[in-house]
């Protein structure tokens, strides 16, 4: 072969390859062209060989934007309308969509579905979460969602729509009598209770929270549904057993005093109806779970240990000197009066710390823990809510500690509630338990029995007499009133808290005022809320 023939043969060969590659080019080139394909109504530039769940998330995302003119959709406009009229009613909020599952679907099937996740959030940051479902048809050999009023929520039909309204100002938490603790009008009432009656009807009320009602309504505009906020079976308050009338009058009683003040009062079944602090007694519930030295008030265990365990009744003799050596404590009198030889009963009335520090030195060990349990002093109770402490009063280590322990000093400890709960078992006769809502029940944890009936008709008319012509004689113009005062020294013993515990008709309280150096004040506390 010659030299020529073999260079035209090997151009020849060359222009070939080059003619092989451009072809591949031109080939790659077309099929990586080859998916986009000329766009069809609603679907500009998308694959037409989608899937369904391409085709539900793509629709999902436009939803979300509040525009469906470029959805893949079967009725664009009509879903646009649709959609602008949803969010224009509901009042601007925004949505958030989530695809859910979608059915793997045969290659010739006509139709269809998919479920997603949709949140609606309101103003004030209420949130309205349902699931709703989409079908998918073949349109032109492509899958479009099939419009229907149902995409936007699956409850509604064709010729309806939804509405909104905001919530009606009911209360979340209503008191005893239906009147609003929480929500409503119930601005400023049971301050110090506020967090612990949201709390447990955020758990108990699922309607609490929403802002606003959206319903279904027909096309005249009727309402056919509540489909989110307050319903006939979500718009009932939680019901407390508060009473705002008692609620107002203790926290009125409260707020007038100067120092730190505490009034808590419950029906003499256990029901509450009134927690009522002041500021300067601070923002913690001290009312329910706060521990303090009783003072005289605990007479009212120490007299019953002694009628019980000590061999005497409420008319029995006893000395009531102005100051009395016993052990190695030396007791006083208030201002050192001596009544000389007195009945039980007057000596309970007019708060003689000697006969009552030598009645407690009688009493075994034990004695005095044993009658405070009989008040519940030791009990356990969970209320829902709320962290309760009634007190703790543990047997005497000493005779110096139960002397102290019977004039309600040393190691005794009580809370108001603790006070107001023994008041309450003085006045029905039988063990108490506090509740503080209707339906949901206070667990006891540990219970307690309450004095023979024998023992409590004499302390109920020890209890009246410290009204008439006792310590407590300012409160006669009150009605029929029981009850004893106290006053316990604490830290160095420079200053006092004032009690007075006690009960009227079907109502039992403590008032405890901190640092007020005197029961008077408490007196007059007491003689306020009464008539409140």
């Amino acid at each position: 072969m010659s030299p020529a023939r073999k260079r035209g043969i090997l151009i020849g060969a060359a222009l070939a390859v080059v003619a092989i590659v451009v072809a591949a080019v031109v080939l790659l080139v077309k099929e990586d062209r080859a998916p986009a394909a000329a766009a069809g109504p609603g679907e500009s530039t998308e694959n037409a060989q989608d899937s369904p769940a391409q085709v539900a998330a793509r629709f999902l995302r436009l939803f979300d934007m509040g525009d469906l003119t470029t959805a893949p959709v079967d009725d664009p406009a009509a879903a646009t309308a649709a959609l602008t009229g949803t969010r224009n009613t509901l009042n601007g909020a925004s949505v958030k969509t989530s695809l859910g599952e979608v059915p793997t679907t045969p290659g010739d099937a006509p139709s269809t579905s998919a479920t997603f996740h949709v949140a609606w959030t309101f103003a004030g940051n209420s949130v309205w979460k349902y699931e709703g479902k989409l079908d998918l048809v073949r349109n032109a050999g492509k899958w479009v969602v099939r419009w229907a009023m149902s995409v936007i929520h699956p409850k509604l039909e064709a010729g309806q729509r939804l509405a909104v309204a905001p919530v009606s100002a009911k209360p979340v938490v209503a008191d005893r009598d239906g009147k609003a603790l929480v929500g409503g009008d119930a601005a400023g009432v049971a301050p110090i209770l506020q967090g612990a009656l949201s709390k447990v009807a955020s758990g108990e009320n699922s309607g609490t929270g929403a802002t606003v009602t959206v319903s279904r309504v027909d096309a005249s505009g009727k309402p056919v549904e509540t489909l989110f906020g307050q319903s006939a079976e979500t718009d009932k308050p939680l019901v407390s057993t508060l009473s705002v009338a008692s609620q107002t009058a203790a926290q009125k009683a409260v707020d007038g005093f100067q120092g730190p003040a505490i009034i808590v009062a419950m029906k003499t079944s256990g029901e509450l109806l009134a927690v009522a602090q002041n500021g300067a007694a601070g923002n913690q519930p001290k009312a329910l779970n706060g521990l303090y030295s009783p003072g005289s008030a605990f007479k009212i265990a120490t007299a019953t240990a002694a009628l019980q365990q000590g061999g005497v009744t409420a008319d029995s003799p006893l000395a009531c000197p102005g100051s009395a050596q016993i052990g190695t404590r030396t007791l006083k009198n208030d201002s050192g009066f001596d009544l000389g030889t007195v009945s039980l009963k007057t000596a309970f009335a007019a708060s003689c710390n000697t006969t009552f520090g030598r009645l407690a030195e009688q009493l075994p060990a034990d004695g005095l823990a044993k009658a405070a349990s009989q008040f519940g002093l030791n009990a356990d109770f969970e209320i829902p809510g709320l962290a309760t402490e009634t007190g703790k009063v543990e047997p005497s280590g000493s005779g110096d500690e139960q002397v102290e322990a019977g004039i309600g000093q040393g190691r005794v400890q009580v809370s108001p509630l603790g006070a107001a709960l023994m008041a309450a078992t003085v006045a029905t006769g039988k063990p108490v338990v506090p509740k503080l809502w209707q339906g949901l029940e206070t667990k006891v944890n540990a219970g307690y029995q309450a004095p023979p009936a024998g023992v409590l008709n004499q302390v109920r008319a020890m209890m009246r007499e410290v009204c008439t012509t006792g310590t407590a004689k300012a409160l006669k113009g009150s009605g029929a009133v029981f009850g004893k005062t106290g006053t316990a020294q604490f830290g160095s013993g420079a200053d006092a808290n004032g009690w007075f515990v006690g009960y009227r008709g079907d109502v039992a309280f403590a008032v405890m005022l901190e640092g007020s150096d005197d029961s008077k004040p408490a007196v007059q506390l007491a003689a306020k809320f009464l008539a409140g």
